[in-house]
């Protein structure tokens, strides 16, 4: 029988509430005609306020979605609601074959996949770009040393001749380093007395740049990352792979003017390794991954090359999400924690955070901000990361018991994602 989807998961998928709202009215059968499903796609006809009906076409392992509505919200409402329909009454999405206008976009997209997992076609000329991207760099890299050093020899107090560092950001961006100018440009927005402590990092950074030949294979794919280089999906997935029984420990999402970003963490049942995959998003659009937490899914995972390997590529899944254990992942002390943090820094230098699951920990505010403490040890929750509005909910399900919490650990504190609470469901954390 095959696998549907929970009405969590699908609204999960809406841009914004508005949208959840409208896919509510559209789960019924009422508007809808020609729906069908192949077990990887799910499409329909769904009557608006014209003669012509909107034609809706879901593919589902992405998942993808195609209508014909001039909605600029993507997955628009009536994808959501076709895909309530076949989640809550799926005798009215009956098996068959894809009507013809839903299988050409069907055949379309798979072409377009093999045409990016294919070779390129002069191996040659590609090298030649990688080398000529290479000297670039090595050069950008270079200018940003010196330029972080001309700082210190005036002094960080000695503005006079300091001048913003947009400027730079954009030399590095010419550079094709756009991770150096990421951090180049939050220079100018970080209080002075952590000023010290990024110069270090960005010039220790720009010297591994320019020393890439002389590092390990890991250390220097890190390295790589942290500049800007980038692998597609389909490269990673052309390496070693590990199947497991991934638990999914929770999902942020994160938006500026140009892109939303979300961020789903999993742990390993076999292998209790982390795993970290993105998914992106344009504006008014949410990203096409949605795992449900608290979920398994068994499936491959390609990791990223690196020193301390952490973001994955989803490959192969054998099977839906299904529920996952009863009661909370295992988790940590502070103090481990701390000391967990602490190995992985050791292999990455550049590791602002690491995920971590917490155990029996309680949330308190205190006069210097919030904390969660085990009873020996205590650590910052870093708020800048989670709205007031969610640690408030983090202390409704303590209700002043200790719990167990997901989040990412580093040197600036914790940011909590989910909570377990006594009755073991998890408690999303990300969103106020």
């Amino acid at each position: 029988m095959e696998e549907r989807w929970s009405t969590e998961h699908v609204l999960s998928l809406a841009p914004d509430a508005a949208s959840r709202k409208a896919a509510g009215k559209l789960s019924s059968p009422a508007p809808w005609s020609g729906t069908g499903t192949d077990g990887a796609a799910l499409w329909g006809e769904c009557r608006g306020s014209g003669r012509t009906p909107y034609r809706t076409v879901i593919e589902l392992a992405t998942p993808a979605y195609q209508c014909s509505c001039p909605s600029r919200k993507f997955p628009c409402k009536h994808a959501l609601g076709l895909l309530l329909l076949w989640s809550g009454a799926p005798e009215a999405v009956p098996a068959g074959e894809p009507a013809d206008w839903a299988a050409e976009w069907l055949r379309a997209r798979r072409e377009r996949a093999e045409k990016r997992a294919a070779p390129p076609a002069d191996p040659e000329a590609a090298r030649r770009r990688a080398e000529r991207r290479g000297a670039r760099v090595a050069a950008g890299a270079a200018e940003l040393r010196l330029r972080l050093a001309d700082r210190i020899r005036h002094g960080l107090a000695d503005q006079s001749t300091a001048g913003p560092w947009e400027e730079v950001a954009a030399r590095m961006v010419d550079a094709q380093a756009p991770g150096l100018a990421t951090r180049v440009r939050e220079l100018d927005s970080l209080p002075e007395e952590r000023l010290l402590e990024e110069y270090a990092m960005l010039h220790l950074l720009a010297t591994a740049v320019t020393r890439i030949d002389e590092l390990p294979p890991e250390l220097a794919a890190t390295v790589r990352a942290r500049v800007g280089y980038t692998l597609d999906a389909a490269e990673v997935l052309t390496g070693p792979t590990v199947r497991d029984r991934w638990l999914m420990l929770g999902s942020r999402d994160t938006a500026d003017e140009r892109l939303t970003t979300r961020r789903v963490w999993l742990r390993g049942a076999k292998t209790g390794r982390p795993a970290l995959l993105l998914a992106f998003g344009r504006p008014g659009q949410a990203p096409d991954l949605a795992l449900p937490t608290g979920h398994l899914l068994e499936a491959e995972l390609a990791y990223h090359p690196g020193a301390r390997p952490l973001r994955a590529a989803l490959g192969t899944r054998y099977g839906a999400p299904e529920p996952g254990p009863a009661g909370p992942p295992t988790g940590l002390t502070v103090a481990e924690a701390v000391a967990g943090y602490g190995t992985a820094v050791a292999d990455d230098p550049w590791l602002d955070s690491w995920p971590t699951v917490l155990a029996g920990v309680v949330p308190v505010r205190a006069p210097d901000g919030w904390h969660l403490t085990d009873g020996h040890h205590t650590v910052p929750v870093r708020t800048s990361a989670v709205p007031e509005a969610a640690l408030w909910r983090l202390v409704a399900v303590s209700t002043g018991r200790p719990l167990t919490v997901f989040g990412e650990y580093g040197h600036q504190g914790f940011a909590p994602v989910t909570a377990w609470s006594a009755e073991h469901r998890p408690v999303g954390l990300s969103s106020s």
